[in-house]
């Protein structure tokens, strides 16, 4: 994804939405963490976060679902973009590392609560960005802590690249030869909060995700990919029926696979090129004007 410059900010870092292409639920920890193997790629379309040195921290907003986010680090709720801010200049701290006080700016793009990482995404692209702006550098070791202390998502957006996640998302091993795939995302506008998904979800002991052994063609990968599932669609459509809809709406468009991405409700549909994704999601806009439709391509392999 391209991070164009956000006017009036020094530097600008693309945040792009993540998409689970397969998550398969595979066992729970006795602290009640889910234990989770994701086929993950990302999106060539996101959110963006612009940062400028300040006299005094600042945060603001723009783009289509702003006026909803949080404008405060406070609580469980609170802004991940100040949050990740805030916990980078505490680990710097002991070092003597320069964390001056720095204009952040939150380009919000992507639905709220939608199973695509959002949230994780811009504080993955924050603490990308406040490291070039600080000058700072940490041990990958410490980073990779510092992301996983904001979210379980955190670490494989900070990662940014094709790859397998598994423990509760902090095993990461990338996914070189996974293809670059054609891609409309479509969400219906219904937040799902995550964790009622997974009190929903009855099965915790599900059996997990195989990789094909050697695919290396498209076809190979499509098959691969058909075959695996993502445990967490059949609770959240039986919490939101729309998401049935969702997926109605993107087979009827011609998609060789959909599925629901994450905990939901934004599904994907995958498609054989850059003309039958634009065409789909033009119909799919044309018909339900008041969802979420973005036609875009995967991160991935081209070729």
């Amino acid at each position: 994804m391209r991070a164009d410059g956000i006017p009036g900010f020094a530097l600008t870092f693309a945040a792009p939405a993540k998409i689970n292409l397969a998550l398969h639920v595979v066992g729970q920890r006795t602290d009640g963490h889910h234990l989770l193997e994701s086929l993950v790629t990302f999106a060539d379309c996101g959110d963006r976060i612009g940062l400028t040195p300040a006299d005094a921290d600042r945060f603001t907003l723009s783009g289509r679902f702003a006026p909803v986010l949080p404008l405060s680090a406070e609580g469980k709720d609170g802004n991940l973009v100040l949050r990740a801010r805030d916990l980078l200049r505490r680990e710097l701290a002991p070092e003597g590392a320069a964390a001056g006080p720095v204009h952040l700016h939150l380009e919000k793009n992507l639905p709220i609560a939608s199973g695509i990482g959002g949230g994780s995404a811009d504080a993955a692209a924050t603490l990308r960005g406040l490291m070039t702006l600080w000058g700072a550098s940490l041990a990958p070791a410490r980073l990779e802590s510092l992301a996983l202390a904001l979210g379980a998502d955190v670490p494989m957006c900070l990662d940014g690249r094709p790859l397998l996640a598994k423990g509760i998302g902090e095993e990461i091993t990338p996914l070189p030869d996974l293809p670059s795939f054609a891609i409309v995302l479509v969400n219906p506008l219904v937040a799902v909060s995550t964790p009622v998904i997974f009190r929903t979800l009855v099965k915790k002991d599900n059996p997990p995700l195989g990789l094909p052994e050697g695919a290396r063609s498209k076809a190979e990968w499509l098959t691969a990919i058909a075959a695996m599932r993502n445990d967490l669609e059949p609770p959240a459509r039986a919490l939101e029926p729309v998401i049935a809809d969702v997926s109605a709406a993107l087979n009827a468009a011609g998609a060789t696979l959909v599925r629901m991405s994450g905990s939901g409700a934004t599904c994907f549909g995958l498609f054989d090129g850059e003309e039958s994704v634009a065409a789909a999601g033009e119909e799919i806009s044309a018909s339900h004007p008041e969802w979420y439709v973005q036609a875009t391509r995967t991160a991935g392999k081209r070729g």
